[in-house]
């Protein structure tokens, strides 16, 4: 059963944890409604013991009744009932010290110390998720500056490139004597130029050129006027503050916060109509230190008319030339030069160097800020990790609690009033009710919000590339910044395990390694030494223990975007497991094989070969050291989240174990799967690359597409024929020579030394090297069949896991791996892998039968036609077919990629 620590977890972290710490404030609750039944029962026993010890001295009050009549039997009588009132009265007055003493007073300090550990480990909780959401927030702003200031730095690249070309050479360049000049009278006014129609974006609006007339007068108009003093520049006319200007957006043109009217601002001022004065930049801010300036474009669009003041400086110069022989003036003239007065660090700065150092000074911000949001959010991650095994713990203490309430609550009654046997029972009844495993059962399977499922805030470099970082990264990416099929990570974890399983003592260690509960603080202090897009050194790994090398690999799996097997197929799988119970047993499983083969094929290849990797790894840790059914379900539950997800999690997806039973169907029938993934993958890498075979092909130019239709004629008279036939009737489907379906892991007994039983290599070569249950009768294998499967062996270079120096290891022939004298083990499946009749619709949809390269081998009849290379070559093909080609499959070398 999953605890806290796998449940209560959500995207942003706060909505899963806010559901449990509804649930636990609830419990706090629940504990003071039951502190009041038992402080008011003590108080209720306490009065009815006083009233009851009333009893005595009030009849004793009373002269002459059996004070006078010392042996009569009706005295007896009496002082017996008398006495049984008393004792009766300090019955229930110890009946209520007993419940304060033993119930009220240490349950309420339980109550208050168990309030005050949730209200901590929330607030805790809540400041450091606040505190990752603000670095979240400012990350997300460094990347948006980043960005903006490397297409700025585009932008100016190409300005450059066409501002500053030669004026010989430009198309434009026209002579001095050609340019015509313009001759204006003296008395005619200068025209001015017609307005610009093109509408004027402001904000989320676009104004057309006639309505920014109205709303620039209506600004002049309304937005006080005035004129601003600014130390050696002088005094500026037409200005406002930034506040006036916010405070008249707000006002007329209905901006809902200051952020959108900042906004505005700040396209006033890209449109040309304000300026920035007395300040270095040129934006906007509403601040009423910040000064801004109407420039004229503002007034001629308005048609307002400015107010053009001379320009008042603080000093004055001697107006004519002989003044520059002046020694005051070369003495403040040479001063004012030196003088950097806006104190910029970087005077001679060109701007597109300006522009350059802001996009590198932004790219190390952006840097340092995803570094620092991963820190956190890994730090949160742990600390959700301790606080929620601890809120588990302190719920389940609660709940127990309770129970031991209920218990000591009624036997304190019990064990004084024997008259309130009855209700003590029922109460005791109550107790047995109460069941803290059950109840915390019942609440985890209410309320869970999601599994443990990363979502790492990746850096994004603007150019696409993914060299300094290793978790988080998309797999194609990875493996294609490593130049392997395989991510590195991956098979430097896997061959490092490999290598340090025979060191283990006993199988149970060496299988207990993927199911060891490892804290999350390990695995993360061994993902931060390895995240930096590097490939992996063993030297690191040697450091940590091997449980923490395997988290590190399922953590890595869970971190990515998407699940391995992609969670756009979850639907598909679900139905597969769904559908399998309306069906015969043999036909069920034929048929749900084939269709797994069917859907795995879509993924893309370096998540087939990640996935052929990893259960190359798993089955053979299961083989060798003869793992039972037990540790398999386990060993399925666990890895079943790094394989298949869903794309969102929801509380009808958390109950289903579609997860779990795929990988129990690629532990089972690997070989099968990946075999008719490799050969259905075989032909599709035959199909592409047929246009490209054959001499004379000249560079790399690309081939024209082959129109020969022999092949596709024969292929389309053979299905005729088979359609025929099924419809007639007259004749039965031939029996298929697939094995049958495969029960469960072979479970051979562990024999022989650590060094013999543990080979250091990456993946099985064939289908003989793990000694498992075939699928079937080996009796009903026909020669063809054989081989078929000889030729699929000796195809086997494919999808492997890499050696560590990045080669494939070779593949051996079958020869190498059968015994003499002995029949081979297993079978490879059908070409559809499951009975015609089962899956024909869908290999239907999936395959087009006229030019699909995939070879039936359980056709209905013999034809003249024969098979060389994958391909079917009939007697009619010609001449041209004479050539066979040899066999081929998908080699997935690691070898450096194109880009």
């Amino acid at each position: 059963m999953p605890g806290f620590a796998e449940s209560f977890w959500s995207t942003d972290y706060a909505a899963g944890l806010g559901v449990l710490f509804g649930k636990l404030q609830q419990g706090v609750l629940e504990n003071r409604q039951i502190l009041t039944i038992a402080r008011m029962r003590a108080e209720a026993e306490d009065l009815y013991g006083t009233r009851l010890s009333d009893i005595a001295p009030a009849s004793d009050r009373i002269q002459g009744g059996f004070a006078r009549d010392d042996g009569a039997t009706v005295r007896k009588a009496y002082d017996g009932v008398r006495i049984e009132m008393e004792d009766a009265a300090r019955s229930h007055k110890k009946i209520a010290q007993s419940i304060r003493d033993l119930v009220v007073n240490p349950f309420t300090r339980w109550c208050d110390a168990h309030e005050s550990r949730i209200q901590d480990s929330q607030d805790d909780l809540q400041t450091r998720i606040k505190a990752h959401d603000r670095q979240a927030e400012l990350a997300k702003k460094l990347r948006s500056n980043y960005f903006n200031k490397c297409r700025l730095v585009e932008d100016i690249e190409e300005e450059n490139k066409l501002a500053f070309q030669d004026p010989e050479t430009s198309p434009n360049a026209v002579t001095a004597s050609n340019i015509p000049e313009i001759k204006v009278s003296e008395n005619k006014e200068p025209e001015i130029p017609e307005e610009d129609d093109e509408p004027i974006e402001i904000g989320d609006e676009v104004y057309q050129p006639e309505q920014m007339k109205k709303i620039l007068a209506h600004m002049l108009n309304t937005i006080p006027l005035g004129e601003h003093k600014v130390p050696i520049m002088g005094t500026y006319q037409n200005t406002s503050p930034g506040t006036d200007i916010v405070e008249y957006l707000q006002r007329n043109m209905g901006t809902t916060s200051i952020s959108y009217a900042e906004r505005i601002g700040q396209d006033l001022i890209s449109n040309g109509f304000l300026r920035l004065i007395g300040n270095v930049g040129n934006s906007f801010a509403n601040s009423s230190k910040m000064m801004y300036q109407w420039k004229t474009k503002a007034f001629q669009m308005a048609g307002v008319p400015e107010n053009k003041k001379t320009l008042g400086r603080t000093f004055s110069m001697p107006g004519s030339d002989g003044g520059s022989d002046s020694p005051v003036v070369g003495t403040v003239s040479e001063y004012l030069a030196n003088w950097n007065v806006l104190n910029n660090a970087h005077p001679n700065e060109t701007p597109a160097d300006r522009l350059r150092r802001e996009a590198r000074e932004a790219d190390d911000k952006y840097k340092a800020a995803v570094r620092k949001l991963d820190e956190l959010r890994c730090d949160l991650e742990e600390n959700i990790f301790l606080h929620l095994r601890f809120l588990e713990r302190c719920e389940l203490d609660r709940l127990k609690a309770v129970k031991t309430v209920v218990l000591d609550f009624s036997g304190t009654i019990s064990n004084v009033i024997p008259t309130l046997q009855s209700a003590v029972d029922n109460m005791m009844l109550f107790q047995e009710t109460v069941q803290p495993a059950s109840d915390l059962r019942y609440l985890l399977e209410n309320y869970r919000t999601g599994g443990f499922h990363p979502k790492v805030v990746v850096y994004e470099n603007y150019y696409n590339k993914v060299d300094e970082q290793t978790f988080g990264v998309d797999l194609e990416a990875r493996a294609k910044a490593d130049k392997k099929r395989v991510p590195i990570v991956v098979t430097t974890l896997l061959t490092y395990l490999d290598n340090q399983y025979p060191e283990l003592e006993g199988d149970k260690t060496r299988r207990d390694v993927w199911l060891v509960d490892v804290p999350l603080t390990h695995t993360h202090k061994l993902r931060s030494r390895i995240n930096d897009g590097k490939p992996l050194s063993p030297e690191i790994l040697s450091e940590f223990d091997i449980p923490t090398v395997a988290s590190l690999l399922k953590l890595y799996l869970l971190e990515l975007p998407d699940s391995l097997v992609s969670a756009h197929m979850y639907e598909i799988v679900r139905q597969v497991y769904t559908a399998q119970s309306a069906q015969s047993a043999e036909t069920s499983e034929a048929s749900r094989i084939s269709i797994l083969q069917q859907t795995l094929a879509q993924l893309r290849l370096t998540n087939i070969a990640t996935l052929d990797a990893c259960m190359n790894h798993f089955t053979r840790l299961i083989d060798l050291t003869s793992a039972d059914e037990e540790y398999v379900n386990a060993l399925a539950t666990t890895l079943a989240p790094c394989i298949l997800r869903p794309r969102t999690e929801t509380s009808l997806t958390m109950e289903e174990k579609h997860a779990y039973r795929l990988i129990r169907d690629l532990f089972q029938y690997k070989e099968p799967i990946f075999t008719e993934l490799k050969r259905m993958s075989a032909g599709n890498s035959l199909n592409a690359g047929g246009g490209s075979i054959g001499a004379g092909g000249g560079g790399n130019r690309p081939r024209a597409i082959s129109t020969d239709e022999s092949n596709r004629r024969a292929n389309m008279e053979e299905r005729n024929r088979l359609l025929l036939e099924k419809a007639s009737g007259g004749r039965s489907r031939a029996t298929s020579p697939a094995p049958g379906p495969r029960t469960g892991h072979r479970r051979d007994r562990s024999v022989g030394g650590p060094e013999t039983r543990f080979p250091i290599q990456t993946s099985p070569t064939s289908a003989s090297d793990r000694h498992r249950q075939s699928l079937g009768s080996i009796a009903s294998a026909t020669a063809n069949s054989s081989a078929a499967v000889a030729a699929a062996t000796a195809k086997r270079a494919s999808l492997e896991v890499p050696e560590p120096n990045g080669d494939v290891p070779p593949s051996p022939s079958p020869a190498e791996h059968t015994p003499r004298g002995r029949t081979q083990e297993r079978q490879s499946m059908p070409a559809n892998g499951a009975p015609v009749g089962a899956v024909e619709s869908m290999l239907s949809k999936i395959e087009g039968l006229s030019d699909s390269p995939i070879e039936k081998r359980n056709s209905l009849g013999r034809t003249g036609a024969r098979f060389a290379g994958g391909r079917r070559v009939t007697a009619s093909s010609g001449a041209g077919n004479a050539e066979v080609i040899a066999p081929r499959g998908v080699t997935l070398e690691d070898k450096p990629m194109d880009n």
